[in-house]
């Protein structure tokens, strides 16, 4: 009996997907729960499991189709036979994933599935190498490097290491072209950042923060909190997450959004906090910020960064926000125009935290300082309004226990 294979049903704000990769061949055997298909979204990327154990029939959807919510991907024969493998091919077939293992450095793409049993069996990613679409790791990939590793000797020798990265490299003085299209969530952004220049009276204040007082309680207090919070680490995201909590609460009209000729004001701060994943920047969103203790916040961003690194960010994880904070100081950026993610009014840009001379008092000293930006939507914010919430921020990060005081 045929059973066919179906795309999720996506929510309401997600049109559609593209099919990235199938991890089965027709006539392959399938036992149920495998991962058999991916489905990458403008937001997440969508696993499709094999709901019996059978053989993979004929593939309706190839990689790179668009497909609708619950539209036929494929079938799965149900209890029939696998096709014979061609017998030469069995024998090497785990060589190939340990052959050409990729550059250390290199964060590869890698299906969720993959990167779960890669970290169960201790396989580096980045020793694998991928046979999926541009390069990507499957779970078949990794299930050869586990077998590899099994069978290989105590004492084998590394192998020398080929590049994987996910832009072509090219050798100097080569005029040759790739063309690679980009991928839906690279494509979302780019349509995204457009619509909100056109759309906005977007304007950036500027302003310094001292970070002496933070940089201090975090070090006289990082080791205990780490121990009373279950190896939750003291990082500096919470400190602005909470400050621009605070504020939020002062200036309403920065948590607020437009509707047509409405303004919508909230009485709760959703923060998104942007993270870096090798499919792109995404933004999941801490939900009632204001409520939440310093670990919570620690807690929840290294949740949310671990699930974006293992592709399991879930859609609901990402809607919404009423305000967001990105950190380009993690990559050494010392300031920039962080651009307002529609619907929201504002988004404050944290940057690399630089030793500076400053003075103090009538004497030059040298102090840990940061430039922050504060984009913003003119229409709804005016430039006092900006100015004096970055001000808050500023006072609040410079003078800590005011964060704890409610002053």
């Amino acid at each position: 009996m045929a059973i066919e294979i179906k795309a999720p049903s996506f929510p309401e704000s997600v049109a559609d997907g593209t099919v990235a990769t199938w991890h089965k061949k027709p006539g392959e055997a399938v036992k149920r729960d495998d991962l058999i298909v991916d489905i990458e979204t403008d937001k997440v990327v969508l696993e499709v499991l094999a709901e019996a154990d059978g053989v993979l029939g004929a593939i309706v959807a190839e990689e790179g189709a668009t497909v609708l919510s619950n539209q036929v991907l494929g079938s799965i024969e149900e209890g029939g036979a696998a096709a014979p493998a061609p017998a030469a091919a069995a024998a090497p077939a785990a060589a190939p994933a340990a052959a050409a293992p990729a550059d250390a450095g290199e964060d590869p793409i890698a299906a969720p599935a993959a990167r779960q049993l890669a970290e169960e069996n201790g396989i580096n990613l980045a020793s694998v190498k991928g046979t999926g679409k541009d390069g990507r790791v499957t779970k078949e990939d990794v299930v050869a490097a586990v077998e590899a590793k099994k069978n290989a000797p105590a004492a084998a020798p590394a192998k020398a290491a080929a590049p994987a990265a996910a832009a072509p490299v090219f050798a100097a003085g080569d005029r040759t072209e790739k063309r690679v299209p980009m991928t839906r969530v690279r494509a979302t952004v780019a349509k995204r950042l457009v619509e909100a220049q056109s759309n906005m009276a977007m304007l950036t204040t500027f302003n310094e923060v001292d970070m002496t007082e933070v940089m201090a309680l975090r070090s006289k207090y990082k080791d205990l909190f780490e121990k009373s919070h279950n190896g939750v680490r003291l990082g500096f995201m919470s400190f602005f997450v909470k400050a621009a909590t605070e504020a939020l609460k002062r200036y309403p009209a920065v948590n607020a959004s437009i509707d047509g000729t409405d303004i919508v004001y909230h009485g709760y701060a959703d923060v998104g906090v942007a993270v870096s994943s090798d499919r792109g920047l995404v933004v999941p969103v801490l939900r009632n910020a204001e409520l939440m203790s310093l670990a919570e916040i620690e807690g929840g961003i290294a949740g949310f960064g671990k699930k974006a690194r293992d592709g399991k960010l879930t859609i609901d994880e990402m809607t919404g926000g009423t305000f967001t904070i990105t950190n380009g100081g993690t990559f050494g950026s010392m300031m920039s125009t962080p651009i307002v993610n529609p619907p929201q009014a504002a988004i404050l840009g944290m940057h690399n935290i630089i030793q500076r001379p400053m003075a103090i008092n009538g004497q030059v000293v040298i102090r840990p300082m940061m430039y922050l930006a504060l984009s913003y939507d003119h229409r709804l914010i005016d430039g006092k309004e900006a100015v004096t919430f970055l001000v808050t921020i500023k006072n609040l990060l410079e003078d800590p226990a005011r964060l704890l005081l409610d002053i």
